[in-house]
């Protein structure tokens, strides 16, 4: 699943371009253009659209409770915390 995910993230930075041109010609513009256009978005790869990007945890590939700011799933922030293995985390206890 980890591998998917990154041939999704590459297949969205190679089409970004592309699918951000289209995107603003359907958006505004002559209608027979934007159908055009429409067409042409549609023939562009599904997994090219950055919304089928997962946030998956760096070490399991876990992708429920993925916490962002260190890229780990909740399981594998408490493990690495809790033996010290991040810095500048501690368990809380009061």
């Amino acid at each position: 699943m980890k591998a998917r995910e990154v041939k999704r993230a590459k297949l969205v930075a190679k089409y970004a371009e592309k699918r951000a041109a289209l995107k603003k010609i359907v958006n505004s513009g002559d209608p027979m253009e934007a159908y055009e256009a429409a067409q042409k978005l549609q023939a562009i790869p599904r997994n090219a659209n950055p919304i089928r990007l997962h946030n998956r945890c760096k070490l399991t590939g876990r992708p429920k409770g993925y916490m962002r700011l260190f890229g780990l799933s909740r399981i594998q922030f408490r493990e690495m915390a809790s033996s010290g293995l991040i810095p500048g985390v501690k368990k809380a206890s009061w």
